[in-house]
C-alpha cells in the first residue's frame, strides 16, 4: 500500500516540478523560448496522466473532507489526526465516566433493594 503513495509522490512532485519550470519559461518568455514551452507543456500533460494512473491506484481511499479544510487554510494536515485522536480520547473519557456512574448507581440500587427486603431499609428521599 505505501508504494501507491511514494509512486504517487514521485510523480507529483515531477508534476510540480514542471509546472516551476514552466512558470520561469513564461515568466521570462521570449519567441526563442517557444520550443521549451512547448516540450514543458507535454511534459505537463504526461505528469497530469501519470497522477491520474495512480488516482484509479488510489480509488478505494477516502480523505475527510477536513482535511481538505486544513490544508485550504494553511494548516498541517497530521494536525487533523492529532485533534481527531484528541476529541476521541475526551468522549471515551466522558463515556466511561458515565458508565461509571451507572455502575456506582446499579451497585446502589441492588444495596439499597436488599436493605429494603432485609427489613433494615435506608430512606434516601424524605417526604415530609
Amino acid at each position: 500500500m505505501a508504494e501507491k503513495f511514494d509512486n504517487l509522490e514521485e510523480h507529483l512532485e515531477k508534476f510540480i516540478e514542471n509546472i516551476r519550470q514552466l512558470g520561469i519559461i513564461v515568466s521570462d518568455f521570449q519567441p526563442s523560448s517557444q520550443a521549451g514551452l512547448n516540450q514543458k507543456l507535454n511534459s505537463m500533460i504526461t505528469g497530469l496522466q501519470d497522477v491520474d494512473k495512480c488516482r484509479q491506484q488510489l480509488h478505494d481511499i477516502n480523505v475527510p473532507l477536513e482535511v481538505f479544510e486544513y490544508i485550504d487554510q494553511g494548516r498541517n494536515p497530521q494536525l487533523y489526526t492529532k485533534e481527531c485522536l484528541e476529541r476521541a480520547l475526551a468522549k471515551n473519557e466522558q463515556v466511561k465516566g458515565k458508565i461509571d456512574t451507572l455502575k456506582l448507581k446499579k451497585e446502589i440500587s441492588m444495596e439499597t433493594n436488599w436493605s429494603v427486603e432485609s427489613g433494615v431499609g435506608i430512606e434516601l428521599c424524605s417526604s415530609t
